[in-house]
Formats: C-alpha cells, sequence, structure tokens
C-alpha cells in the first residue's frame, strides 16, 4: 500500500498520510529481531551503533542501508555497501518495496511488512523558508520542521546533491534561530588547499609556520555566538577529522602553533553532496565525526524528484533577473523547463533562466530545442534590439545545439563514439544532449 496525501490545501495536501512498516530478521544471527516504524523518519540498517536496526553479522557493513517514505512508497537504497543488497535474488542499488518482501544482506535476511496503521505528518502551509522555495510534498515535509531544528542549537548535517540548495537552507536556519544577529561564517571544505584548512578552521599564531607574519582568527573563533558552516565536510582531510571531533565534543578549539584551548559558543552546521555513510564505509570518513555531526540529518532531493518545483523556482528567478522587476515568464519557457531533469539542480536552473533573460528572448529557448538550426547566415542574424553580448551568447547557443546534432548524427547516435570524436567528457555531451532534447542511444 503506498503512502495516501490528503487534506487538500490551496490546491496541495495538508497532511502527508502513510503506513508504518515493520523490519524483522527472519535468518541469520539476528534471527528475531525487528524495526517498527513509528514516523515517517529516514530508516538507517546496519551494524553501526547509530542505525536504526543494529545487527551483528560480520558481513553486513556498518550503514549498509536506508529506507525512506516518500509519495511513492518506501525506497530502499543501499548505502554502497561491501557485500550489497539483494531483493528478489538481484543487487540493487534502490528501489521501491512491496508487501512481504525479502531483503538479503550479507548473511542475513529480512522481511519488509507494511502495516495497516496509518501515521499523518503534517506538511507546511508555506511553499517557502527563507530564501529556499518549494511547494512539493518532499519540500514541505522540510519546512515542516526546519523551525524546530532552528530554534534548537543541535548539530546539523545536510546532505543533497550540489546545487540542491544545502548553502541557502544553512542559511535560513541560522536567520530563523536565536543566534541570528550573530555571524554566518562559511567554510568551504572542498575548495581550500588541505595544508591551510586547519588554519582556516581554528586560527594560527604569529610564526607558525613560514609565511605566518602575524596571527590569525579562524572560522570558529570568527563566528563567537553564531554559527560555521562546515560546507562539503566529507573533504576534510581524514588527518584532521579527529581535531575537528574535538572541537565539537569540547567546545574548544586551539591554534595552529599555540597552546591555549579557546572556550566556543558557536553552532556547527556540516553539509555534503554524498551521503557520509557510504564515505564511512570506505573508510575516507571517520565514523565518530559522523555519529558526532549526526545529531539532526538533513537530506535534501534532487529537483528531478520534485518537479513540482520547478515552475515555482523559474517564477522567482525570473521576477529576481528580467526588466522590469517583478516581470513573469512566458508560459513556454516554464513548460520546456519543466520538462527538463536539472542534473545539476537549482543551481542549473537558475543558470538557465538567467540565460533565457539575458538573450531578451522568450521564444529563444523554445527555438533551440525545436528544429536543427543550421549555420547559414540567418543563423546570425542581426537584430537591433539585443546587446552585444545578447546576440553572442544566441549565436553561441544555437551553433552549440547545431554543432551537437551534427556531431552525434555522424556518431551513428553512439554517445561513446561522439564524445571521443569531439574530445569531450561522455557526461557533458549527455547533458547538453538533454538540454537540446537530442535522442541518445545506450
Amino acid at each position: 500500500m503506498p503512502p495516501v496525501s490528503t487534506s487538500l490545501l490551496r490546491g496541495s495536501v495538508k497532511d502527508f498520510r502513510f503506513h508504518r512498516f515493520a523490519l524483522r530478521v527472519v535468518d541469520g544471527l539476528d534471527k528475531g529481531k525487528e524495526f517498527v516504524s513509528t514516523s515517517g523518519a529516514e530508516v538507517s540498517v546496519g551494524t553501526g551503533e547509530s542505525t536504526s536496526l543494529v545487527l551483528t553479522d560480520p558481513t553486513v557493513s556498518r550503514y549498509h542501508f536506508m529506507l525512506q517514505v516518500d509519495p511513492r512508497g518506501v525506497q530502499l537504497r543501499d548505502l554502497d555497501s561491501t557485500n550489497g543488497t539483494m531483493l528478489g535474488g538481484f543487487r540493487v542499488g534502490s528501489a521501491y518495496l512491496t508487501n512481504g518482501a525479502m531483503i538479503s544482506l550479507g548473511m542475513t535476511r529480512l522481511r519488509y511488512d507494511e502495516l495497516a496503521e496509518t501515521l499523518d505528518e503534517p506538511l507546511s502551509e508555506q511553499d517557502y523558508f527563507g530564501r529556499a522555495l518549494g511547494r512539493s510534498v518532499a519540500m514541505r515535509r522540510l519546512f515542516s520542521v526546519l523551525p524546530r531544528i532552528a530554534a534548537a542549537d543541535s548539530t546539523v548535517l545536510i546532505e543533497g546533491e550540489t546545487g540542491t540548495g544545502k548553502g541557502v537552507l544553512a542559511e535560513a536556519i541560522h536567520a530563523a534561530s536565536a543566534r541570528a544577529n550573530k555571524p554566518f561564517v562559511v567554510v568551504d571544505c572542498g575548495s581550500i588547499p588541505p595544508a591551510l584548512i586547519e588554519s582556516e578552521l581554528f586560527g594560527h599564531e604569529r610564526g607558525a609556520f613560514t609565511g605566518a607574519t602575524r596571527a590569525h582568527v579562524g572560522a570558529f573563533e570568527s563566528a563567537a555566538g553564531g554559527t560555521v558552516f562546515l560546507d562539503e565536510i566529507g573533504e576534510l582531510p581524514l588527518e584532521l577529522q579527529p581535531k575537528l571531533l574535538r572541537a565539537l565534543e569540547e567546545r574548544t578549539v586551539k591554534r595552529v602553533g599555540g597552546n591555549e584551548r579557546i572556550a566556543l559558543d558557536v553552532r556547527v552546521i556540516a553539509a555534503s553532496n554524498r551521503d557520509l555513510r557510504q564515505a564511512v564505509n570506505r573508510g575516507m570518513f571517520r565514523a565518530d565525526l559522523y555519529f558526532r555531526l549526526n545529531i539532526v540529518r538533513i537530506p535534501v532531493p534532487p529537483l528531478r524528484e520534485r518537479r513540482d518545483d520547478i515552475p515555482l523556482l523559474v517564477a522567482s528567478f525570473y521576477e529576481q533577473l528580467a526588466q522590469p522587476p517583478g516581470s513573469q515568464p512566458p508560459a513556454a519557457l516554464v513548460a520546456q523547463l519543466a520538462s527538463q531533469d536539472w542534473p545539476g539542480n537549482v543551481r542549473e536552473l537558475r543558470n538557465a533562466v538567467e540565460r533565457a533573460v539575458l538573450m531578451q528572448d522568450a521564444e529563444l529557448w523554445q527555438e533551440l530545442v525545436s528544429e536543427p538550426t543550421t549555420t547559414s547566415d540567418t543563423a546570425y542574424r542581426f537584430d537591433e534590439s539585443l546587446s552585444f553580448r545578447a546576440a553572442k551568447e544566441r549565436a553561441i547557443a544555437q551553433w552549440e545545439r547545431w554543432y551537437v546534432a551534427e556531431l552525434f548524427q555522424r556518431s551513428g547516435g553512439n554517445l561513446s563514439g561522439a564524445a571521443r570524436a569531439a574530445h569531450m567528457d561522455r557526461t557533458h555531451l549527455r547533458e547538453l544532449l538533454r538540454k537540446y532534447q537530442l535522442e541518445t542511444k545506450k
């Protein structure tokens, strides 16, 4: 029985209703052990102490798989486990479960059963939280709990693909917290050279290393009374992770080259573009640090799983970028953008809207995805209403579609062959083909 949504509110559901379920160990070292869901929160299975169903099977990974309730049902996702997760004799990465499904992991077998009892999870009546927007069930589920999370002072871990808006959510949590009038300090762990990241986080004393001509206050000290946002925490070097763990546990830091430990009064919000449980399984992230960060976990779904949000996002971006202010996007543009998968998520969508606005041509996007353009003079027709930059962008876009279409046709529709011929990354070529709605062959 899939989840049922009820209680309409302005065309959207007010509550998210779903069935409780049970996971029972039917074979293995933990036979007889079970877990029964009590909410719509994510359920994890593995040998890790922080998992929802803790197993003792040595062939099971620390974080083996997870279950997530969404409007389509209960989704199972393997967490890059060593021995894999099996359904019906097949190893799966992700699948929606049916009642009575048998799940095999290592030497353990579990049975998944849906229960008759249903639970109602309230959804936010707002389609925004701070600058984050969304009217989909997935986002309104988030918006309903974020005010409570913001009001607390707990460490928060935000996980989601690149471009889903993790930084916007972190900023919104800070702005809605009691620390709102204090600093919000961002540290991008993925862009700082490993040799400098300790200094960026904790600061350094004068003469601590070559080039340290004066003392430097690190992010934790700079954010006194406020929030430190550790973006892409998964990129933090392993050798530095114990120092961060100590800072989180003791609420003190020591500058590089210093001896004194400095007391902290900060809230920590961390973000990662991948599931850190997978990194723990691979030995790339410390389990004890993950356990300390995972006080409150916020998974942000990719845009392709919440298409209902695209028209709202397009309208917001267009209103911000177009002239005169408050302009509404053409319906054809919204429909076209809503049909895309957007592997770059909200960030890529915003760039597309900005490009359409820059070209000052509401029909351009539809033109680019309709019949192939040519490289004749008509492709570069003069339009005195366009600025030089806008005209150049238009010509480049038309040429790009023509080139990709011609390249793909000459390769016989073979993606790998086309990518090799153009000396282009295969993933980038696929994105261009999707952008211009050109068919691909496997």
